[in-house]
């Protein structure tokens, strides 16, 4: 697999990358903030080594990791039920190989994963312009909701598969370890900015 001039291969993550795998988190979202690379890299450390886990991949250029994909479990709160989801989270590539198509690789990668575990969708709260242009549509539209109302709707994702049914809208439930690790939604003044910048990207009525 190849885009412009790096190669690389995608794979599942196998228990010697685990090192590797938190390097290439702490890189990718501590570049302008360091104690958020080590926030992403301890929580992602967390669900890996419980039994929320349900699928990880890794980009490796000539062996060595450069990109990570996780995928996990987490609740959709729907009135019938709770349903069994999957949630994106984290999606991280080396800055210095960003913008090389490793990403664009590992998001088809956790769908199709998603997809064949048989979970009815695979969540995300990211930008919409990324994503949207990558197979995720907004939930809002869907009748769904995010588990933090601090989350801007525009950023709150979805991919559905064949097991979505109409019934299934409500809130998205994470797994604990998401608000111990502060994880879910923004905070003020990076959730200000954002509200902004989705207002402006917004065609208006």
């Amino acid at each position: 697999m190849s885009h412009s001039a790096t190669t690389f291969e995608i794979r599942p993550a196998a228990p010697e990358d685990a090192d590797d795998v938190l390097r290439v988190i702490r890189a990718a979202f501590g570049a302008d903030a360091p104690a958020h690379g080590d926030q992403v890299a301890d929580l992602w450390a967390e669900v890996r080594a419980g039994e929320l886990l349900l699928a990880e991949l890794v980009a490796t250029v000539e062996g060595e990791v450069v990109g990570h994909v996780g995928v996990s479990h987490c609740w959709l709160d729907a009135r019938r039920e709770l349903v069994d989801m999957a949630v994106l989270s984290p999606l991280s590539t080396q800055p210095a190989r960003q913008r090389s198509g490793i990403g664009t690789a590992l998001v088809a990668a956790a769908i199709e994963s998603a997809r064949g575990l048989g979970r009815p969708a695979l969540f995300l709260e990211g930008s919409p312009a990324f994503y949207g242009d990558r197979g995720f549509a907004r939930a809002g539209s869907l009748g769904l909701e995010p588990a933090s109302r601090r989350t801007p709707e525009a950023a709150f994702q979805v991919v559905t598969f064949d097991s979505y049914a109409d019934w299934m809208t409500g809130r998205l439930v994470y797994p604990d370890v998401w608000w111990r690790h502060d994880s879910a939604g923004l905070r003020d003044p990076d959730l200000a900015r954002l509200e902004d910048l989705f207002a402006r990207e917004l065609p208006s009525a």
